[in-house]
């Protein structure tokens, strides 16, 4: 690559934010490109009642040394904290343990923000097409990166990418729907809870706690079916959602609720491969390369990052 080479990110979760950082640190000049208000994709924190709320990743955990110094620097600064390392399971009640998970207490999204601080980013732009050149809507680049979910990226690709889209042709991702749900006080003990053998939530997540605030709100996941019979009508899922919530921790009514909807939450098999870049130097990342998590998506834009490099 040319030492004024510009590589064009498309995608601001922590995938885009993570590559785009790691070329900028390396003096490569970056644009990324993002349709969204705001940055995060799927780091995706709300504003509900006056606080941040976590509607996509709940936390974030640790293996890979590069994101440990990630994280440690994230935790001196006060953006991460260490949440829990066990989880309760539905129906025995017991604690599963499991690495160390940390929460966000301004929210995961605030995690993205920082990677794209001072970055030339670009809200609000809606990329309709990438092609050999490489080139994004036209326009010539040294490099381009998607980062963004498969089924998202290949409608993008040019027919002539053929390696490209043969990298994200047939892979099949999970929808999700994601209920926020808030109580007068707290009546429930848990940081988080695994539900079993259910047809309407997945899991339980205690917003407050891993916030640091302990307010009384939950976050709750659907099933991936559950999610496919609502994703026209998201709004409908809410009386059954809740429901659910409610018969699961013995809840009375809540002050309030909020369903969002995620029609591309995760990947239903991992890849060995942390990420893809041929010849054509259009490259493809994100948590979709790798066993789906926060760290995997922050190993595999890093890593098509040094590719570049």
């Amino acid at each position: 690559m040319r030492d004024t080479a510009t590589v064009a990110v498309v995608g601001a979760g922590l995938s885009g934010a993570a590559c785009a950082r790691a070329l900028a640190d390396a003096g490569v000049p970056v644009e990324v490109h993002d349709r969204g208000r705001v940055p995060g994709g799927r780091m995706a924190t709300r504003r509900l009642d006056g606080r941040p709320v976590d509607l996509g990743a709940s936390y974030l955990t640790v293996r890979d040394d590069g994101f440990q110094t990630v994280v440690q620097d994230w935790q001196a600064r006060g953006l991460v904290h260490p949440w829990t390392d066990a989880f309760t399971v539905s129906g025995s009640g017991e604690r599963k343990p499991g690495p160390l998970r940390y929460g966000t207490p301004h929210g995961l999204r605030s995690l993205v923000v920082d990677l794209l601080a001072g970055l030339d980013v670009r809200q609000g732009s809606t990329v309709t097409a990438v092609g050999p050149g490489p080139t994004v809507d036209g326009r010539a680049y040294d490099a381009v990166v998607l980062a963004v979910p498969d089924p998202q990226a290949l409608p993008l690709l040019d027919p002539a990418l053929t390696a490209e889209r043969a990298a994200v042709q047939d892979r099949v991702w999970e929808p999700v729907l994601a209920l926020a749900a808030a109580w007068p006080q707290r009546t429930w003990d848990l940081d988080g809870c695994f539900v079993e053998d259910a047809d309407v939530l997945a899991w339980v997540a205690d917003d407050g706690r891993r916030r640091g605030d302990g307010a009384p709100v939950l976050v709750a996941h659907s099933t991936s079916p559950f999610a496919v019979a609502h994703l026209q009508e998201p709004a409908a899922a809410e009386q059954p959602m809740t429901a659910a919530l409610r018969a699961l921790l013995e809840l009375g009514p809540p002050v309030w609720t909020y369903v969002h909807r995620w029609s591309c939450a995760r990947p239903a098999a991992a890849r060995e491969e942390p990420f893809h870049l041929g010849p054509a130097r259009v490259g493809l990342c994100g948590d979709g390369w790798g066993s789906p998590r926060v760290e995997t998506a922050w190993v595999s834009g890093t890593r098509l990052a040094q590719a570049l490099i």
